[in-house]
């Protein structure tokens, strides 16, 4: 099965630059209430994922959770605890099960290493249970 019957594409999806501000970040996640948020940077290629216990370890260890100051502080100057793995379009169902069993969401990139979409664990259980009802028969 290709996975692109799984992807959310980035045109539906909300993301961060790697040179947006920390604020513009919190602000969007918050606006959103995302727990982690892709991170690509102008080109367009998937540099990695943020979540808000990254940005509130920033926010702490770097201004005493002055807030105002963090409008000076781009994501790419943000450490990130972890990093969901992305995965190629021409990947197989099994790299795409892999990934998902450590992340809530799994990036995925072109052959140019561009940032498509992601395709979700919430989808990918979806499709297993109602696979699993037309097997067992049950609707």
């Amino acid at each position: 099965m290709n996975i692109l019957f799984f992807l959310t594409p980035k045109s539906e999806l909300s993301y961060i630059y790697d040179d947006d501000t920390l604020r513009q970040a919190l602000e969007k996640m918050e606006y959103h209430r995302y727990t982690a948020i892709p991170v690509i940077n102008r080109k367009g290629e998937y540099v990695g994922t943020i979540t808000e216990g990254d940005l509130l370890f920033c926010l702490k260890n770097l201004f005493s959770l002055n807030f105002h100051d963090a409008e000076k502080i781009h994501i790419s100057e943000v450490s990130r605890r972890m990093n969901n793995q992305p995965i190629r379009i021409d990947a197989d169902i099994e790299d795409l099960l892999q990934q998902s069993t450590n992340q809530n969401f799994v990036p995925v990139i072109d052959d140019k290493n561009i940032f498509i979409g992601i395709v979700t664990r919430k989808d990918i259980i979806q499709y297993c249970i109602k696979r699993l009802k037309e097997l067992t028969g049950r609707a």
